[in-house]
């Protein structure tokens, strides 16, 4: 496999590590949006987010969200974002499931570009029911189970 996070997890490639279990392996970003940006991954691949072991996704985010208070309480920072993009469309560049933690402050010149729309009238009722017709909780992400 030719995926540079899993190159990460195997030593091939060297970082800065912050946490390591069984699970998950937390490293500073070489491209910080801020210093202090931080990837957590799972040690096992997962292309994206859906496939994701529940007890491996809860730790992704446990340890992201500790390192965030972290960030603020050693760094400085005022607050921190998380972010998991999922897909190319998404952000996703590597394609092995990453949670950002980008440590934030105030005045730090980072803006999401974050837009809103709006549901015309029963539109939002529309899309609740084709989600709804396709969220299965306990199903494999490809459908077959």
């Amino acid at each position: 496999m030719n995926c540079v996070f899993c190159k990460i997890i195997q030593g091939e490639i060297p970082t800065v590590k912050l946490y390591e279990d069984d699970l998950v392996l937390a490293f500073l970003d070489i491209g910080p949006i801020n210093k202090g940006h931080v990837l957590v991954i799972p040690k096992e691949h997962h292309d994206g987010a859906a496939t994701i072991p529940e007890a491996t996704a809860g730790r992704m985010f446990r340890v992201a969200a500790r390192l965030g208070v972290a960030a603020k309480r050693a760094l400085g920072y005022d607050a921190f974002n998380l972010h998991l993009a999922n897909g190319s469309a998404a952000g996703q560049v590597v394609m092995h499931a990453h949670l950002h933690m980008v440590p934030r402050g105030v005045e730090d010149g980072f803006h999401w570009n974050w837009r809103q729309l709006a549901y015309a009238d029963g539109e939002a009722n529309e899309v609740q029911e084709k989600l709804l017709a396709k969220f299965h909780l306990d199903e494999d992400p490809d459908g077959t189970r």
